[in-house]
């Protein structure tokens, strides 16, 4: 066994010092951890011989030398993570770090600035599709409106959705015998839908239900929390690395590192990989419209709509970065929201405790997303050469900066 060989003993030894010490790292933030089902006893040990940020810092900084002279895939991956450890725990010592300072150190990637005008002239686009009296985001709110999913219907509506995305991941990755996952709806929660992988190839998705849940987004969550998404992701680590080659590193889960980049970019690529726009809208009419009772001549509409809606994406993070670096108040921010991302006033409120909560994070999803899009549709030109690549970014170590080469 060569060295630099990504079986390597330095490699097995640095991956175990590195899930200790996230388990470590989730004593001083208890959203730190996402996933894990690596030996309990080491988790048993995180808590009972707790470690502080010095140590862990140390201990980081001691793994990160041993990776010095191995060049393999693998190992490029547990760098990027280990830095990533060394970021959370200048931030949790009090570092102020700036917006994309915290999203390259966290997540290997930066997004890019767009001004407050580039959005307005998106928005100038979505007041032609939707003309009449009231605001823009007045005009998308009234139409909203008429495609919420009633409470009664949503169960039946999301099985809906996430059972046509596994039918079409099924067609392209082969999954394991026995994976799963249990959907659970929930609320006060900041975020719409998360998976909560549990190991053994099962999942937990649970769906939030304080807001309104529109018609858009069965899909939506069905494809970026089951299939193809982080369910399948995680079933893909699972089976491939974890069982299939011993990398021990991939049964633990730091949400604040550039994996989540890789998760939630492809979760949210899977979608427009599993329907095409076509194939979507009329999914969404012949079965999703009429499941939920609402009247599907408003369909095509809507659907157009939400193809304008999502080129706002990026508003996002030019929201969150200057309301986090205090160039926007609260006040501020929920107008941009409102007026420039078009988000409904309580969604509105509700991305500020996102933000407050989860920091530069916000990136992973839309510049994640543009990046394993980019990526795979570099490695072939088909359908299935795209769910190939797809599949293979999955399950093999890949880091953010990585996809841009």
């Amino acid at each position: 066994m060569t060295h630099n060989d990504s079986n390597s003993p330095t490699l097995a030894d640095v991956a175990e010092r590195y899930v200790k010490l996230v388990l470590a790292m989730g004593q001083h933030d208890a959203s730190y951890v996402d996933a894990y089902y690596g030996p309990p006893a080491w988790q048993a040990a995180a808590v009972e011989q707790q470690q502080g940020l010095s140590d862990i810092k140390a201990a980081a900084d001691e793994a990160l030398a041993l990776l010095a002279k191995e060049p393999c895939l693998r190992a490029l991956n547990l760098r990027k993570q280990l830095q990533a450890v060394l970021a959370k725990v200048d931030m949790l010592q009090g570092a102020r770090l700036d917006f994309d300072t915290q999203s390259a150190r966290l997540y290997d990637a930066v997004s890019p600035h767009h001004s407050r005008a580039y959005y307005e002239e998106l928005v100038t686009a979505i007041d032609v599709l939707l003309p009449g009296n009231g605001t823009v985001s007045e005009r998308v709110n009234a139409l909203r409106a008429q495609l919420v999913i009633p409470a009664d219907r949503l169960r039946t509506v999301m099985d809906a959705a996430i059972r046509a995305g596994r039918e079409r991941t099924l067609q392209y990755i082969a999954l394991p015998e026995g994976e799963d996952f249990v959907l659970e709806f929930v609320t006060d929660k900041p975020w719409s839908g998360y998976n909560w992988y549990k190991g053994d190839y099962q999942s937990v998705i649970q769906i939030n239900t304080d807001l309104p849940v529109y018609i858009d987004r069965a899909v939506d969550l069905g494809c970026h929390e089951a299939y193809p998404g982080h369910h399948v992701y995680n079933v893909l680590l699972e089976r491939d690395l974890v069982r299939g080659k011993g990398w021990l590193e991939y049964c633990i889960y730091p949400l604040y590192s550039p994996q989540s980049l890789i998760a939630e970019g492809t979760a949210n690529y899977g979608i427009e990989l599993s329907f095409t726009d076509a194939e979507r809208l009329a999914f969404e009419q012949q079965v999703l419209y009429p499941l939920a009772g609402l009247d599907p001549v408003l369909a095509p509409r809507y659907a157009q709509l939400n193809r304008l809606l999502a080129k706002l994406g990026y508003a996002d993070n030019d929201i969150a970065r200057q309301y986090l670096e205090s160039s926007l108040s609260g006040e501020e921010a929920l107008e941009w929201l409102v007026n420039v991302r078009l988000y409904p006033a309580e969604k509105s409120a509700q991305r500020l405790q996102f933000y407050d909560a989860m920091g530069a994070y916000v990136i992973n999803y839309n510049l994640g997303q543009d990046m394993a899009k980019a990526y795979v549709e570099r490695q072939g030109a088909t359908r299935t050469a795209h769910w190939a690549a797809f599949r293979d970014l999955m399950s093999s170590p890949r880091v953010p900066s990585a996809l841009l080469e």
